[in-house]
């Protein structure tokens, strides 16, 4: 999802929050003029300030229900008009739980004017402010702002049709960069160096092979792929259809970890974060200390890994070797020597098949580093990387640039996410796995995401650990 959606999604529950407040105080300022005085005598005895505090709960609860009734989707190909009809349901189903409310309510307030008033100002408002975002959006795609690089792909009438009306309508949010009648190699390599968000893939049907490469191009570097046609139904197990210029187009998403799924992860991990910090900060600093009198400084291993869309981080560790032993800039020429020593260690004592390593009996590792590493203490400081956004509380184990450049190109897709401290892999075998087990768990974890399955994974982690472990 682009970065000026996600800024758009945020801006849009705040302002039906004010929106309903609006809209809430309309109806009572309305009931108090003179000529609904003069129609009916008000009977209420409810000063603005009671109002407000009983304004604040019902908006609250209207914005739940409008969460519910998928109001606040991260699809940018919803509908208006789509939008306008679950406003109304919404806001309908707020009304008969303010309803419920009123008649259970023991106190001498009745104003059913409020009531429906204020129903029928929320939809206006609430539907008005839906206008105006859609507007904005608009602008900003008329100023090339935010617009979905796409590529177009086949030879189907349905493509030039598309790459006709996405040129001349920018305001549906799109840069055509091209359009291909097949999918080869030579088209491949040229589209994987574009900054591409889409690829629309026109009657796969017809071109099996070809679909499949775009497919894979897609994974690989971390491309939304729509077809105009059926065959991927049993690829994929996140399939939206939606119509564009017209024209209906399927996707495959790959995630269910995207918009407000992205955001609420984000919060878990701020807040999860912060919590397991200042629950270890005790163990933490007696870690420091005997890292310190056991071998000195630096406490802290900074090791460089690929994280979320290939970025490079440098994951936080208690160090576990030998100051001569340990790799990374961080060591100067030391670091360098050391590295060429893993690589004759990996040649020769290394448990893993596939791109990724493990060195069996390391000698380069300390007592206390080893008993580190027998209950997984070194990795409590990428907290701190959780924090920081780099990592996830959950999420595929991170792994170092020269094992990723040894992926193929499936496996590139788990770096569509963010890496985690614990996962689905880790609790399933830790370090016992091979790569492609450890792929295909990260990979079912990617597809299935969901709040509750990071709850499970954070529960059964400590479990985990407190097993016999084997220590390299």
């Amino acid at each position: 999802m682009k970065r000026s959606e996600i800024i758009l999604m945020f801006i849009q529950l705040p302002l039906d929050f004010i929106v309903l407040l609006a809209a809430g105080w309309s109806a009572y300022f309305l009931r108090l003029s003179d000529w609904a005085v003069a129609w009916k005598p008000v009977l209420f005895n409810l000063t603005l300030t009671s109002f407000t505090h009983m304004l604040l709960v019902v908006a609250l609860v209207w914005i739940i229900i409008f969460a519910f009734s998928g109001l606040y989707s991260t699809d940018p190909n919803r509908k208006l008009l789509h939008d306008l009809g679950r406003v109304v349901l919404g806001c309908s189903a707020g009304l008969s739980a303010v309803a419920v409310y009123v008649l259970f309510r023991q106190s001498p307030f009745d104003s059913r004017f409020l009531v429906v008033v204020g129903w029928i100002l929320a939809v206006v408002y609430v539907s008005l402010g839906r206008v105006f975002m859609r507007g904005i959006k608009a602008l900003l795609y008329r100023a090339g702002i935010g617009l979905r690089r796409v590529a177009l792909i086949g030879e189907h009438e349905n493509i030039h049709v598309l790459a006709t009306i996405l040129s001349s309508r920018r305001e549906l949010g799109y840069r055509v960069v091209g359009s291909y009648p097949h999918m080869d190699e030579a088209t491949a390599h040229l589209l994987a160096g574009f900054a591409l968000d889409e690829i629309i893939f026109s009657n796969p049907r017809a071109h099996e092979t070809e679909a499949l490469r775009a497919l894979a191009l897609c994974n690989e570097h971390h491309i939304v792929f729509k077809y105009s046609a059926d065959l991927f139904a049993t690829y994929a197990s996140h399939v939206r259809v939606h119509p564009l210029a017209g024209i209906p187009i399927v996707e495959l998403k790959r995630t269910a970890l995207d918009g407000w799924g992205r955001v609420l992860k984000r919060i878990m991990d701020i807040v999860g974060s912060i919590v397991f910090i200042i629950i270890f900060s005790p163990i933490m600093i007696i870690l420091a200390f005997i890292i310190l009198l056991e071998t000195g400084r630096p406490i802290i291993y900074k090791n460089e890994r690929v994280g979320i869309r290939g970025k490079y981080f440098f994951t936080l560790k208690f160090r576990s070797m030998y100051q001569k032993d340990s790799t990374g800039p961080q060591f100067g020429d030391d670091g360098k020597k050391a590295e060429e020593q893993e690589k004759d260690l990996i040649k020769k004592q290394n448990s893993k098949d596939g791109p990724i390593y493990k060195i069996v009996n390391d000698p380069r590792v300390t007592p206390f580093g080893t008993w580190l590493r027998r209950w997984s203490f070194d990795e409590v400081p990428q907290f701190f990387n959780v924090l920081a956004g780099t990592m996830s509380l959950v999420g595929p184990r991170p792994h170092q640039p020269r094992e990723v450049a040894h992926y193929a190109g499936e496996h590139k897709r788990v770096l569509i996410i963010k890496p985690g401290i614990t996962g689905l892999a880790q609790i399933s075998g830790r370090s016992d796995l091979s790569f492609e087990e450890e792929i295909r768990l990260d990979v079912f974890y990617i597809e299935h995401w969901s709040i509750m399955l990071d709850l499970i994974i954070l529960l059964k982690t400590p479990f985990v650990i407190f097993k016999k472990r084997r220590v390299w």
